[in-house]
């Protein structure tokens, strides 16, 4: 089983930069697919970036260009690098993982039903 630390996350005013990170326990960190998600209160948890086993990457429309996910499989983290927040971007963010079984297409990994652990949490606070 996989547990996830997310950490990172604070109070930022508009325009500012947050560094989320996820830190994963066990040595096969390599052999999963890493996604961040985000939850505002009321709302579906809805897809933010993904970074799968052999390092392509996928991003929700609303943060191209100003979010990077990246990941250290010796140090067995990912992070997500935020620039140009907007209020719109506070919520809960989660780290998840997904167990490399099969080839997929881009899509898939925008959904939240494919990963199998979840992180607690870290909360990311917009302010203008």
């Amino acid at each position: 089983q996989v547990q996830l630390v997310e950490s990172g996350g604070g109070l930022v005013q508009a325009g500012g930069s947050l560094r989320l990170s996820c830190a994963a326990s066990g040595r096969t960190f390599s052999n999963y697919d890493m996604g961040w998600f985000r939850q505002a209160p009321g709302k579906d948890r809805e897809f933010v970036a993904a970074i799968i086993w052999n390092g392509n990457t996928y991003y929700a429309d609303f943060v191209k260009g100003r979010f990077t996910i990246s990941r250290d499989n010796a140090k067995n983290t990912v992070y997500l690098q935020m620039n140009s927040l907007k209020p719109e971007d506070t919520a809960v963010y989660y780290c998840a993982a997904d167990r490399v079984e099969s080839w997929h297409s881009a899509s898939y990994y925008q959904l939240v039903q494919p990963y199998d652990y979840w992180g607690q949490g870290t909360q990311v606070t917009v302010s203008s």
